[in-house]
């Protein structure tokens, strides 16, 4: 049956039907307007409880403002409520109409009940409209004076929104020092707490500006108002007392008493119910003692139980957020929670996230005395019905392992793995097998033995197989069948679509080779000319240098691909350490939950106390202490050699016409020479006197470009040209940062008139643009500026990062570089200062 058309459906009872609907509202809220018959207010209520429904499913009532506000002429609460819910949302895009409801909201700011007055002023500076900032003044003034706690934590909060509306004029007022005043007298605990939070946020605001608001701001940090605040905590409710416990953090202790009497005040609140004070609590005691490493100690033991406590006492969103700031305790003193590790095990009905967080702090706690209680544990997990906690057992298994713990019951467990028969068990396993063979090198034995009986074609992710194939190459001598599942693996060479992969098939082809030469010369070859010819640029850039090295000699390529083994003792962290100390500086956030820290993932206005340049800054640059410089890698004249010295579009030309072999190297249709050269290398061992090179043979040479060997004169470097319009992601800067080392170090002098221009930083911004040098971070206070620049060559993407210092007081500026050519380093280095020096000159 077809659906009735447009015209004859019914309409629904909460949407007007048309523009007459609304003006039928608007005439029976006027003929309501002056009634004083019984039974109005509920006829009003009716009619404001369609203009609210309609104003909140998006239709635009705000032709019957007039009428509403008309109206409120009532003792009737709930109407007065919904006329200021309908005032506030039209009087900022309507602020003539505004004007109307400043009498009445007014009047309502001096009537008999607290609650309405409360309502009105609370209404009346939620209007949001600059031109009425003059009405606020006086209402908040008599508000911040009124005997009902009520309507002075609304005058409060109302100080706070007329500052954002107006800051003169709250700062003319002397809002500020009454809110100090209230909040050092007031007995109500509301008030003082949003007295504290207003003056926080206003100081902090005014302090960029202001040395008064500076010094304010410090006093809120003073012995005395941290200990009234601490001595009331008790009365606050949860969300005063976390602003509170914040701003303990920040209070310097005098002496170790001073740091002893605030831990016993907040004593009995790590055992608060509400995990906010808890956490909050716990990060006022680990910042306090970090300078006392036994009663640093100590805090770990007492906050344990309070943590391990709500863990198992809250929802699962409470037990992840208390179990990920437990993860960075744990991390940074495994040994405190090991004997707790039971609390750790997971249990059936948890969600993913909070079983594998688990999982991580399992690997943290084990040492030598529960390593089998936990591996007996973890490989419980093996076989759970989610993949994704089966694979992160396993992982945490491997991982236990490589920290030296009981390693001949793991080893036996990571083998049994391999018999489930399960694609993601076995895969996650070879990748653990392959870190424990490198780790541990005398376990070949035995592992292999198992490994060999895996089939490849039973692998199909990427890393399991590379990992599989790094054993074939690393171990062809103890698997017998070796070279010919590397041979199978090559045949299906174009199947493959995996790079890394291709990779360590290559090499494994190269090291199997070595070991078993007549049985892997003809394979060895196929990978060869397929890797030459490949697309992927890193597969064909290794086949082709294996293919030259072989070329050169056998025995140095066997020297350079499969060198003695040396056991691998530590494992590369994905964190830095530098990185861990600025997550547990801010203990009790966000930056705990997503562990990193909270320049990562905000905006620029709220990452601390950088400024950051409009056009290109959104990053966070944490200062690197003068103890963390690498030295600069010096490059002689004749080092440039050891780059491919051709010229970049010509090399892109020859690439597009042989598939990306530019060079004197074999097509596959040529594979069977390989193979022949492969065995003639083989058999012939080490070059005769007659071809072996000279010590002059340069790098180029080797690869066939047919460059000359004499050393070619030192050229003068050219001006270095800047892109005007350079851009760098954040993100890349960043990255680039942490890996790049210093190229150079150099101080210079500023002239008086720069240093007198950096009263205002953003000048010095501008002027440094203008030389095509770009700030993507900027801070500090006098006399101490610090900014962060970068620039890229005109002619190519080559990246300069440059850290500015300068000191106003000794005139002088610190500057250091670090490039991606270490070679053109000066040149940028000398750019850089010649701009400087023109700073502030006409």
């Amino acid at each position: 049956m077809a659906p009735p058309a447009a015209s004859q459906r019914y309409p629904s009872p909460s949407q007007p039907s048309g523009k007459s609907e609304v003006s039928d509202l608007k005439t029976q809220l006027r003929q309501l307007a002056g009634s004083r018959a019984p039974g109005v207010d509920d006829s009003k209520r009716d009619l404001y409880k369609k203009v609210i429904s309609y104003m909140t499913i998006g239709i635009d009532v705000s032709s019957v403002f007039g009428e509403m506000v008309m109206c409120s002429a009532t003792s009737d609460i709930v109407l007065k409520k919904m006329c200021y819910l309908y005032v506030g949302n039209y009087a900022k895009g309507n602020p003539d109409l505004s004007l109307l409801t400043i009498n009445f909201l007014q009047r309502d700011c001096k009537d008999e009940d607290p609650m309405i007055r409360g309502l009105a002023l609370r209404s009346l500076c939620s209007l949001r409209v600059p031109n009425l900032v003059e009405y606020l003044v006086g209402p908040l003034g008599s508000g911040l004076k009124d005997n009902n706690s009520y309507v002075r934590t609304i005058a409060v909060t109302g100080v706070l929104k007329l500052y954002h509306i107006s800051p003169s004029t709250c700062i003319d007022a002397d809002f500020p020092a009454t809110l100090k005043s209230l909040m050092l007298h007031d007995s109500d605990a509301q008030v003082v707490a949003n007295c504290l939070s207003a003056l926080q946020e206003i100081w902090s605001l005014e302090a960029s500006h202001s040395e008064e608001a500076c010094r304010e701001k410090e006093s809120l940090l003073s012995k005395p108002v941290i200990y009234y605040f601490l001595n009331r905590i008790k009365e606050f409710n949860e969300w005063a007392q976390c602003l509170i416990l914040e701003l303990a953090v920040k209070y310097v202790p005098s002496d170790s008493n001073d740091i002893f009497d605030i831990m016993n005040l907040l004593e009995d609140r790590l055992q608060h119910a509400n995990g906010a004070v808890v956490l909050a609590t716990v990060k006022v005691f680990l910042q306090l003692t970090l300078s006392m490493t036994d009663v640093h100690q100590q805090v770990y033991e007492r906050i344990k139980s309070s943590l391990l406590t709500l863990v198992s006492s809250g929802s699962p969103e409470q037990s992840y957020a208390i179990l990920s700031h437990l993860h960075l305790l744990v991390v940074r003193a495994p040994f405190i929670f090991a004997a707790d590790y039971k609390h750790f095990y997971c249990q059936y009905n948890e969600p993913s996230y909070v079983k594998k967080l688990k999982l991580e702090m399992l690997t943290a706690v084990a040492n030598e005395s529960n390593t089998y209680e936990i591996v007996t544990e973890l490989c419980e997990y093996a076989a759970n019905v989610d993949i994704a906690i089966a694979r992160e057992s396993i992982r945490a298994v491997g991982k236990i392992a490589l920290q030296q713990y009981d390693v001949n019951a793991i080893v036996d467990r990571l083998l049994q793995f391999l018999e489930m028969e399960k694609d993601y068990v076995t895969a996650e396993t070879l990748v653990l097998v392959k870190d424990l063979l490198r780790k541990y090198p005398q376990w070949s034995h035995d592992c292999i033995s198992v490994v060999g009986g895996i089939s490849s074609k039973n692998i199909q992710e990427p890393k399991a197989k590379a990992a599989l194939i790094w054993m074939l190459g690393e171990y062809a001598q103890d698997m017998s069948d070796a070279p010919y599942v590397l041979e199978n693996l090559i045949e299906n060479w174009e199947e493959e679509h995996s790079a890394e992969v291709r990779l360590h098939l290559l090499t494994a082809a190269m090291k199997c080779f070595f070991k078993r030469a007549p049985e892997t010369q003809k394979a060895l070859g196929i990978a060869l000319a397929a890797g030459i010819a490949d697309f992927h640029q890193d597969v064909h850039d290794r086949a082709l240098f294996y293919y030259r090295v072989l070329q050169y000699d056998v025995h140095v390529a066997e020297r350079v691909v499969s060198p003695p083994k040396q056991a691998v003792s530590v494992f590369a962290d994905t964190q830095s350490s530098e990185i861990k100390d600025r997550i547990f500086d801010e203990f009790n956030s966000l930056s705990v939950i997503y562990q990193k820290p909270s320049y990562m993932f905000t905006d620029k206005e709220h990452r601390g106390p950088f400024e950051f340049s409009d056009e290109l800054g959104n990053i966070s640059i944490t200062p690197e202490a003068s103890s963390d410089i690498v030295p600069a890698q010096q490059y002689e004249a004749n080092d440039k050699d050891l780059l491919l010295g051709v010229d970049e579009k010509d090399d892109n030309k020859g690439l597009s016409n042989n598939n990306g072999s530019a060079y004197t190297a074999p097509s596959l249709e040529s594979s069977s020479s390989i193979s022949s050269q492969m065995q003639e290398l083989a058999i012939s061992g080490p070059a005769t006197s007659a071809t072996t090179p000279q010590s002059s043979f340069g790098f180029d040479d080797l690869f066939g470009l047919g460059l000359s060997t004499a050393p070619a004169p030192t050229p003068s470097p050219p001006l270095l040209k800047l892109n005007p319009r350079a851009a760098l992601d954040p993100g890349a800067f960043q990255q680039k940062w942490r890996q790049l080392p210093i190229s150079l170090t150099q101080e210079c002098s500023v002239n008086p008139q720069g240093i007198a221009a950096l009263t205002v930083p953003q000048s010095l911004i501008r002027h440094m643009q203008s030389h095509s040098i770009h700030c993507i971070a900027s801070g500090g206070q006098s006399p101490n500026f610090k900014f962060f620049f970068f620039a890229q060559k005109e002619s190519e993407p080559s990246n300069y990062l440059a850290e500015c210092i300068i000191n106003t007081s000794s005139a002088k500026a610190q500057i250091k570089v670090k490039a991606d050519e270490q070679s053109t380093s000066q040149a940028f280095t000398t750019v850089f200062e010649t701009a400087l020096s023109k700073f502030g000159l006409p």
